[in-house]
């Protein structure tokens, strides 16, 4: 297509047949440097990245960088936040990577990292949890931190509809509730006048609201959804011969949302996988004679996860989760392993083979432009997409200089700080660290 705001380089495009990637050896890549600490860091990573694929493959493959802009560098170029070309460019070229993004505030989008994820339907966000030797943790012993989380990036609150509280929209909302389902609606506390007035005068107060306000939310759960979620999960589980998928809820509670993912996810692991129920269910393996024989499907509620990723973290592997409990779990499980200033993400749409990877933080705007911050977020989501892109030798020279970087005690202040005997050095120079250990 023709570009207006950005101009594609010369090279080739990632395409994909029958859900296998074809990558050729000169592979065009869009890339959105971030705002605020975004392009510091991205200066840093690229350098990492090109070094990988340079010393991997000996010159024989190479990435064309293509630049296009989102986030508040967008909207001082071209008064838009997130122009078409952008959401194209990533559309077109299938694989690409990004910084950290200012999302504007007040009306218009909620947030461009969501609209990007929603607008190609980057069903799956990828967060791999790993701990380097060095880094800096509040837990006895991240070493036993290897989880992959698998959250649902287009339905639960990402989909979810409010209406605020004393608003004609909540009214309607209530007043349907009412009619419709009564015994429903008196689950809903302060719904009528009455009802908030008995409350203020028991706690003596003389003049209360006289209005009623009860904000309300949907949160939808698809089966089509939960399905392609899960079954990602344990495709993932078996190509990367891990030895668990544990289904995360709150089902208990949200029977028909959260409970139903979790009963979809077992109906998927049986019709797709083969996997039978042991000790009369309702977890379940594949069996041998099927791909991925001895990998278990279990669940586990969401709050006790929580505590279990801390003091059982080796029972975890595999996660798949709706999207509110795969944000609290993929930052608790950063910060066992280091924070989030080094967690990578990846946003995937495993059938169209479309893929954004990303900084999992924010744009640390009082950083900016001063060359001190970590860029290993953004390093490791480059090795995500070197990954997925079948790169893998690359890949792991990423994950070997990263090592080799932090063994050497030579690091950026986040880690410094709280590493006896570490020599604090700049964000650039923490590139350079990492592509000296490759």
């Amino acid at each position: 297509m023709a570009y207006t705001t950005c101009t594609p380089p010369a090279g080739g495009k990632i395409s994909i047949t029958a859900g296998k990637l074809t990558v050729p050896e000169n592979p065009v890549v869009p890339f959105i440097r971030g705002d605020g600490t975004g392009p510091d860091i991205w200066a840093a990573s690229v350098r990492v990245f090109d070094a990988a694929v340079q010393k991997a493959y000996a010159g024989k493959r190479k990435i064309s960088w293509f630049e296009v802009f989102a986030g508040e560098e967008s909207f001082k170029k071209f008064n838009n936040w997130l122009p078409d070309d952008t959401v194209e460019a990533f559309k077109e070229y299938l694989v690409g990577i990004k910084g950290p993004l200012t999302t504007p505030v007040g009306g218009g989008i909620r947030s461009l990292n969501v609209a990007l994820r929603q607008m190609l339907d980057l069903y799956v966000c990828l967060r791999p949890v790993q701990w380097f030797s060095g880094v800096p943790s509040p837990v006895k012993h991240p070493e036993k931190v290897d989880m992959v989380i698998f959250r649902e990036n287009t339905e639960d609150i990402y989909a979810g509809i409010e209406f605020a509280g004393g608003t004609p929209e909540s009214q309607k909302i209530l007043d349907f509730i009412a009619k419709e389902f009564p015994k429903d609606f008196k689950k809903i506390r302060f719904s009528t006048k009455p009802a908030a007035e008995e409350f203020w005068n028991a706690v003596g107060a003389k003049d209360f609201p006289s209005d009623v306000k009860v904000g309300v939310g949907i949160k939808p759960v698809s089966y089509s959804g939960s399905v392609r979620l899960i079954h990602s999960a344990i495709a993932y589980a078996i190509k990367f011969k891990r030895k668990s998928v544990t289904i995360v809820h709150k089902g208990n509670i949200m029977k028909f949302t959260e409970g139903a993912f979790r009963d979809w996810g077992y109906e998927v692991a049986k019709k797709f996988f083969g996997a039978v129920e042991m000790d009369g269910g309702p977890w379940c393996k594949i069996p041998e004679g099927k791909p991925g024989a001895g990998i278990v499907i279990k669940d586990a509620i969401a709050d006790i996860t929580l505590q279990q990723v801390l003091t059982r973290p080796t029972d975890f592997d595999v996660i798949a989760t709706l999207n509110l409990n795969g944000d609290y779990l993929s930052d608790a499980l950063a910060a066992q392993v280091g924070g989030i200033g080094i967690a990578p993400g990846g946003n995937i749409n495993y059938i169209t083979g479309h893929a954004i990877f990303e900084a999992t933080h924010g744009t640390a705007p009082k950083y900016a432009n001063k060359d001190v911050v970590n860029p290993g977020s953004v390093v490791l989501s480059g090795e995500m997409m070197l990954r997925y892109m079948g790169w893998t030798e690359a890949a792991d020279l990423i994950v070997k200089g990263l090592n080799g970087a932090i063994g050497s005690k030579r690091v950026t202040y986040d880690f410094a700080r709280q590493m006896e005997g570490a020599t604090e050095i700049k964000c650039s120079q923490f590139g350079d660290n990492i592509i000296s250990h490759m």
